[in-house]
């Protein structure tokens, strides 16, 4: 039908425990279905982007958190936590995904 958006089903799958989640000001890598994701903790509230930076695919969930911001440890790119849009440079983003915790689980939407 012409002008109906198709409904997106959600995948929700786990992506780790709230125990392994990183602290407050930390980030860690993780990984969901063979999807390797950033996991940040900015004031106890936890979001999940894609890990690999678009620059030089450097590592982001091994960097470090700047105000709401994750910065890729290889080359200072830094991206929003929550919408994966890059603060530095300007134009660029990666994935961000859906996340709830449910019990000690964290899940992601990687649909």
């Amino acid at each position: 039908m012409e002008g109906v958006e198709e409904k997106r089903l959600a995948k929700w799958v786990r992506l780790c425990g709230v125990a392994e989640a990183p602290a407050p000001g930390e980030v860690a890598e993780a990984e969901a279905e063979g999807i390797s994701v950033c996991i940040a903790n900015i004031g106890g509230e936890l979001s999940a982007i894609d890990n690999w930076c678009p620059h030089r695919r450097g590592p982001l969930g091994q960097g470090w958190i700047e105000r709401d911001c994750v910065v890729c440890p290889w080359h200072g790119w830094s991206f929003h936590a929550k919408t994966g849009v890059a603060v530095s440079p300007e134009g660029e983003r990666v994935e961000a995904f859906p996340l709830r915790v449910e019990g000690a689980d964290v899940l992601i939407d990687i649909e």
